[in-house]
């Protein structure tokens, strides 16, 4: 009987561990027709391969569930390789990769996204209403904690 209990802790503790929840990405080309039905605001995550800070928010803050849950309940959500090759068509535009020196560029929709100061940084998070206008931009990388406050702040002016 023992041993029957003790099995079914680990299987119970292995199915648990595969119901977190996951983060819902969305592509540029299916935002504009989700926002046409339920207009959200939209959060782009603009980061790059190497970028540490990148890696490291990619594996913790939006792992957190109480993330997870505000954003794919409450906003539109894109990641956005900030040197990415792929051409991407939003907002009846055709963004591009731009290069600028030897196997280096930027990608057109990273420039207009994560542009502060006439400089791009990585990681940075650009945040748009409904009508696709940037009401929020930085470049750091920001803790659950810090996130979830920026994301109920802008849940409840939406409202």
């Amino acid at each position: 009987m023992k041993v029957f209990y003790i099995i079914s802790f680990f299987i119970l503790s292995l199915l648990h561990q595969n119901v977190t929840a996951q983060l819902q990405i969305d592509s540029f080309e299916s935002i504009e027709n989700k926002m046409t039905i339920a207009p959200k605001p939209l959060v782009v995550f603009i980061h790059t391969d190497w970028c540490m800070y990148c890696k490291n928010m990619e594996n913790t803050t939006f792992k957190n569930n109480d993330i997870i849950q505000q954003l794919n309940e409450n906003f539109y959500f894109a990641s956005l390789n900030g040197e990415s090759r792929e051409t991407i068509h939003f907002l009846n535009n055709s963004f591009r990769f731009q290069p600028n020196g030897n196997k280096t560029g930027v990608h057109q929709l990273a420039r207009e996204l994560a542009t502060v100061n006439n400089q791009i940084g990585y990681p940075t998070l650009a945040i748009l209403n409904h009508k696709y206008e940037i009401i929020f931009q930085q470049q750091s990388f920001l803790s659950a904690k810090e996130l979830i406050k920026i994301l109920n702040k802008l849940s409840k002016n939406d409202s």
